[in-house]
Order: structure tokens, then sequence, then C-alpha cells
């Protein structure tokens, strides 16, 4: 069973698989973050506290995605590609879930840099009376990143491209493309 060597992809190519990747990530990652925004408006909304901030959202995904290619660009959690696919999908998970945590912090102090407070300032919202929202936050980034990293370890697993056309094209081209292999091989 010889592999194929794929020709390395043009800077062209590679920016826009870049950008595709940026915008699949940002638009799952919005779609997470909002809806968190949803819950929390709802719940301050029954206190008496009116709470709407789309922008945040979209722009929190955005860097939040832009932190994940770093992440992928730096390899992280991809040293343990043997056994089930669990335990690497969840190292991938849980590194870049603590990646993302390190990066948000280096964010929030930045950020606090530009309005002229301390660190310890900056990082006492996250850490002070919002620790349990911190710490929900936390969670919910590992629970989101799972099946994330989950679909990118099967499509891997699979080969390219095949989990994503069984996903939104044809269920069955999984099979197909196996019996056919399995055919050509006698």
């Amino acid at each position: 069973m010889g592999s194929a060597i794929q020709p390395k992809a043009s800077s062209r190519q590679r920016a826009i698989n870049e950008l595709k990747e940026v915008a699949i990530i940002t638009a799952y990652l919005f779609v997470v973050i909002a809806t968190v925004n949803v819950m929390k408006a709802a719940v301050l909304r029954d206190h008496g506290i009116d709470l709407a901030y789309w922008g945040v959202a979209i722009v929190k995904a955005l860097l939040l995605a832009k932190f994940m290619l770093v992440g992928k660009a730096l390899k992280i959690g991809e040293h343990n590609t043997r056994g089930p696919l669990i335990w690497p999908t969840l190292q991938k998970a849980l590194a870049f879930a603590l990646l993302l945590c390190v990066l948000t912090l280096i964010e929030e102090i930045i950020v606090g840099w530009f309005h002229h407070r301390t660190i310890g300032d900056s990082l006492s919202e996250l850490f002070g009376a919002r620790l349990a929202e911190t710490l929900a936050g936390i969670l919910i980034l590992v629970l989101v990143l799972i099946p994330y990293f989950a679909f990118q370890m099967l499509s891997e697993a699979l080969g390219e491209r095949r989990l994503l056309a069984m996903f939104l094209l044809d269920r069955h081209a999984g099979e197909k493309e196996m019996s056919s292999g399995n055919e050509n091989s006698r």
C-alpha cells in the first residue's frame, strides 16, 4: 500500500485554508458564546439588569479561533496518536482549553494595561467575585472542545474529507469507498 506524496500547498492556498478554518471555528465558538450570553442576559433580566453584548461574542469567538490556530501550529496535544480515539481527543481538548485559558489571561492583562489597570486589578474580575463564572466558562470550553476535536480525530482516522462527506452529503459515502477499495485490492 503506497502513500501518495502530496505537493506542498502554495502560500495563497494555505492562507485560504487557514481563513476557512478560522471561519469554521469562529462560527462554532460564536454559537456557543452567544448561547451562553443569551442565558446570562435572561438571568440578569430576571434581576432587572438589561444586557446585550453580541459584538463581544463574535470578537471573543474570533480571538479564540485564532488562538486555536496558534495551538495547532504549535502542535499542542498531538503527541499521543495511539490507542482509542477518545484519549487523544480528551488530551487535545484539555491541552487546548489550558492554552486558551492562558492566552485569555494574557489578553485580560493587555486589555487592563490599555485601561491603566494593574495585573492584579485586571485578573481580580476573573478570580474574585466572578470565580464561579470563570470556572463554569472553563468547563463549558472543555465540553465544547471535546466534540470539536472528536470530529477532527474521526476525520483524520477515516481519511481526508470522508467524514465530512458522510456527515453532509451521503451517510454511506465511507462504506462505498471502503467496499470499492476492498474490491480493488483483490
